[in-house]
């Protein structure tokens, strides 16, 4: 049995290249030795990251996610079993979100629904817009 977690947090501090880049070498390197996959899209001073793999370690690893003092107000979207990876291709693909928006009608991930969360990360990456995406 697998499980998918998606959830969103906001940054503590500017999100710079190096920041992001650190959290990404970290997380590539842990799910590929633990059977994890998925996706961390970042932008607009907000991470949306889904998680994917066996219960347990998706468990184990967001205990560690909520005791990580980069990000703040750390809100889980989905937990769910599932059949099947929908990105496990990746140990971790870094996803650029972009800039905020003036626009009221902005996505906003603590609000979207759950099918609105990965309707958007699949609009993200249909468009070119994943940045690092080590193959599993």
């Amino acid at each position: 049995m697998l499980s998918r977690m998606i959830y969103v947090s906001t940054a503590v501090g500017p999100v710079t290249t190096s920041v992001t880049g650190t959290i990404l070498r970290s997380a590539q390197a842990h799910n590929a030795a633990s059977g994890i996959t998925g996706a961390l899209c970042q932008g607009q001073g907000v991470y949306l990251q889904v998680l994917e793999g066996e219960p347990q370690q998706i468990e184990a690893l967001y205990a560690r996610i909520l005791l990580d003092k980069r990000h703040q107000k750390i809100v889980l979207r989905q937990k769910k079993d599932i059949s099947h990876r929908r990105y496990g291709n990746w140990s971790m693909a870094h996803i650029d979100m972009g800039q905020p928006s003036t626009d009221r009608s902005v996505f906003d991930p603590y609000t979207a629904s759950e099918d609105h969360l990965i309707a958007k990360m699949d609009e993200l990456i249909a468009s070119g817009k994943v940045i690092n995406a080590p193959v599993v």
